[in-house]
């Protein structure tokens, strides 16, 4: 604007530009104010349908648990309810404040005729500091947190504590006990503070009432999280136990040959044994500890079977029973294995060795004394472990031709090449919780942990996850440092359901694969609900 003196032409000009520039803050405002109350109402929606899913889902199994197997499952359903009695009473008091922080502010959700009001028309409500800030401090101190911020922060508290004190020892409910300490707290850890302000400064001091529902929502939601973490965690225990044991199977533990005129003996048990007395066997000598021990039949070559029933009877008395038959071979003493023939069978395509691996292998000399066994190999490193046994680890090549030397019951010397395949590690497996594709709500997402796996290995491989690619839609693909998604849950607090997250690009190490160079692990999908 030109310097010295205007024209009122002018000054109206001047005038009408300042207007439209405070018009136009003020409907950036507006916009910001809409978006944070969209969010809250979603954040809202999403706790009712935790509250419901924890009510007629989790809680009635719980319950119906306890009723039916009290041995098992009184204590944790008696500790759930007193959890639950201290969570809804947490949630009931921040909706409390909620409701007066709304009325004080003249903030209206329904008009005359039961319809919403449409933010716009409550926007001087929500952009209202002035009953926020009066009531978290004390006549507005902002050093000075008032009766009613006191009070919150004990039911806070309240659950937190309890939760230490009932849990705190379970290594199975670790995840619940970490997630409550981070989540439900009313002050910062000493030193964590992000501007060494309070907890409530910052939450609350001269905020405006959208952010102050904000955050009271966020508190209800976490509450509500922790709740249904605590009933999956303590029915996850429970539930596989019971899946486990009521898929019965008869176990028989007994030598398939056995040399004429030596003793043998075969252990039958029931899976997941147990030494009830509900539980009885029959076809054996005799019965300790849950255990079934039979003499077996070695008089005369070739082979036999012995069999049994193993009878369960559940807790409403009803008898259940599972049959046995284990088939052996009664084959001659060491004397008569010199004028033995037999033959062998092998399947081919299973001789198969991992490079790089210590691949176990065993062998034997009928009628020899295994502990002069001797074994060797070109391209592969052979390491003792016992008597006929030994570790094989293949390094290049397709194949690997292992040769077997001993001594014969006879005194002559013989020996035999065997041939495996050579294969390397499998491409290693993304997964959050056991699986590479998922299915749950977006205020789950957070609490995950991306692991890699090498699903049906059969060698004790453990993997930890150093990084990975997170890619949200509409959004280009982040790179995420360690194994948890709760760094990234600013960015996933805008998911919807329908939405799918994807996750690749995981970078871990692996423990137990020596010095093998990992294939690319394949990537998680995760669908929103």
């Amino acid at each position: 604007m030109a310097a010295g003196k205007q024209t009122p032409r002018q000054k109206m000009i001047n005038l009408m530009y300042l207007v439209f520039i405070a018009m136009m803050a003020l409907n950036i405002d507006a916009e910001i104010i809409r978006s944070y109350f969209d969010s809250t109402k979603a954040l809202n929606e999403t706790r009712m349908l935790t509250e419901r899913k924890n009510e007629r889902i989790f809680e009635k199994t719980l319950q119906a648990k306890a009723e039916q197997v009290p041995d098992t499952y009184a204590k944790p359903w008696a500790q759930y309810q007193v959890l639950r009695d201290k969570i809804n009473s947490l949630v009931k008091s921040a909706q409390g404040i909620k409701d007066e922080l709304k009325k004080k502010s003249e903030f209206h959700d329904k008009d005359a005729q039961g319809k919403d009001v449409d933010v716009s028309e409550n926007f001087a409500a929500l952009n209202n500091n002035e009953a926020t800030t009066e009531y978290f401090f004390k006549e507005g101190d902002e050093n000075t947190p008032s009766q009613g911020a006191l009070e919150l922060k004990k039911k806070i508290d309240d659950v937190r504590n309890y939760i230490n004190a009932t849990f705190g020892n379970d290594p199975m409910l670790k995840d619940l006990v970490d997630r409550a300490n981070k989540s439900l707290i009313a002050e910062y850890p000493k030193g964590k503070s992000p501007n060494d302000k309070t907890w409530f400064q910052n939450k609350f001091y001269h905020q405006p009432l959208i952010a102050a529902i904000s955050n009271l929502e966020i508190i209800q939601n976490d509450a509500r999280n922790v709740q249904s973490d605590a009933l999956a965690l303590m029915l996850q225990e429970k539930v596989d136990a019971t899946i486990k044991f009521t898929s019965y199977e008869a176990i028989v533990s007994a030598p398939v040959d056995v040399v004429a005129g030596k003793p043998a003996e075969a252990v039958v048990m029931l899976g997941n044994y147990s030494n009830s007395n509900k539980i009885s066997i029959s076809g054996v000598s005799r019965q300790e500890n849950g255990k079934g021990y039979a003499s077996l039949n070695t008089s005369g070559i070739g082979q036999k079977t012995f069999s049994g029933n193993i009878t369960l009877t559940d807790a409403s008395g009803k008898a259940q029973n599972f049959p046995f038959t284990h088939t052996y071979n009664v084959i001659a003493g060491p004397q008569q294995v010199k004028l033995e023939q037999g033959l062998l069978l092998s399947a081919d395509k299973m001789n198969v060795m991992y490079r790089g691996l210590e691949n176990p292998v065993t062998g034997s000399i009928l009628g020899a004394d295994n502990s002069k066994l001797s074994l060797s190999a070109t391209g592969a490193v052979i390491k003792s472990t016992g008597k006929g046994k030994w570790d094989v680890i293949p390094s290049t090549g397709n194949i690997v031709r292992l040769t077997l030397s001993g001594t014969d019951p006879t005194g002559k010397t013989v020996s035999q090449v065997f041939e495996y395949r050579i294969k390397g590690i499998p491409r290693p497996q993304g997964q959050v919780r056991g699986k590479s594709v998922n299915y749950m709500p977006a205020a789950s997402i957070p609490n995950q942990i991306v692991a890699a796996a090498l699903p049906d290995f059969d060698f004790p491989v453990s993997f930890t996850v150093n990084s990975f690619i997170l890619k949200l839609p509409g959004r280009a693909g982040s790179m995420v440092q360690g194994n948890s998604l709760s760094s990234a849950e600013g960015m996933l607090r805008t998911l919807r359901p329908g939405d799918v997250v994807q996750i690749y690009d995981i970078q871990a190490t692996a423990t137990g694969l020596g010095n093998q160079r990992l294939k690319e692990i394949s990537p998680v999908i995760i669908n929103v609900q």
